[in-house]
């Protein structure tokens, strides 16, 4: 199957329109025509990503994060990212990016159906109704104390940091996988009793429990790891003759 082939599968399902204009989704590198009937899947294109990556004879990397942000000015073993894309190129693997345009048509649902959410609407607007995070209502009132202990099972974290009082009573909730500081305001106004996001700054965290929203901070990756069963979901679905390898799911860091 041609790599192109699967890109225009991937891209009907998440359009790389709704990606935000500081982004930088698609084929960020090698070839457009190259043969792929091995894919391997991950959150970051990390050093031991690409390792694996090429041990299983992948031709195909599919991460979330682009590894890709700003302009080259050069392609060299001299940083991390040139490195890691001469080992991409050596190994013939080409690598996609899928990354805010997945955040507004698969993302945001998917973490939403996580928590049961009820009565959804878009936290962000993006394009055409469609946008980012979500705001609805848990399946019932309970605790922060509570609440935090289902985001904790429902992603399967090992812990989970939170703003505001243990026994403050939460139902109505937004979600915004990732880096959610910029959102924070925009569900408090939208009625949120609890933000669920990653990366939280300490400022935001302690002027929102001011403000009467708590907040669970689950991680960036803690909640955005959903993206690596989901794709292999779709390419199962979609591209049934493919060989698909995930990174297994860890955090990366570690709790002391």
């Amino acid at each position: 199957m041609r790599c192109q082939d699967i890109l225009d599968k991937i891209e009907a399902r998440y359009p790389r329109k709704y990606a935000c204009d500081w982004d930088n989704v698609g084929l960020l590198a090698g070839s457009r025509e190259r043969e792929v009937d091995t894919v391997y899947i991950a959150l970051d294109a990390t050093d031991e990503v690409v390792d694996a990556a090429s041990e299983c004879g992948a031709q195909l990397l599919l991460t979330h994060h682009p590894m890709i942000f700003g302009g080259l000015k050069s392609v060299t073993t001299d940083d991390y990212v040139g490195e890691r894309l001469i080992r991409l190129i050596r190994n013939d693997i080409s690598y996609y990016a899928m990354h805010t345009n997945y955040d507004v048509m698969g993302m945001a649902e998917l973490a939403a159906d996580m928590l049961d959410l009820k009565d959804r609407k878009v936290l962000e607007e993006v394009l055409d109704g469609e946008g980012i995070g979500r705001v609805g209502d848990l399946p019932r009132s309970m605790t922060l104390e509570e609440c935090a202990n289902f985001v904790k099972g429902r992603f399967g974290l090992p812990n989970v940091k939170i703003f505001g009082e243990p026994e403050k009573q939460v139902q109505r909730a937004a979600i915004c996988p990732g880096s959610g500081k910029s959102e924070a305001k925009p569900a408090l106004s939208m009625g949120a009793e609890v933000y669920i996001t990653g990366d939280i700054d300490h400022h935001t965290g302690i002027d929102m429990a001011d403000c009467g929203m708590a907040i669970i901070d689950a991680g960036h990756y803690g909640v955005e790891h959903i993206y690596i069963a989901d794709m292999e979901h779709f390419l199962k679905e979609n591209c049934p003759e493919l060989r698909v390898y995930t990174a297994p799911v860890k955090q990366p860091f570690q709790v002391l």
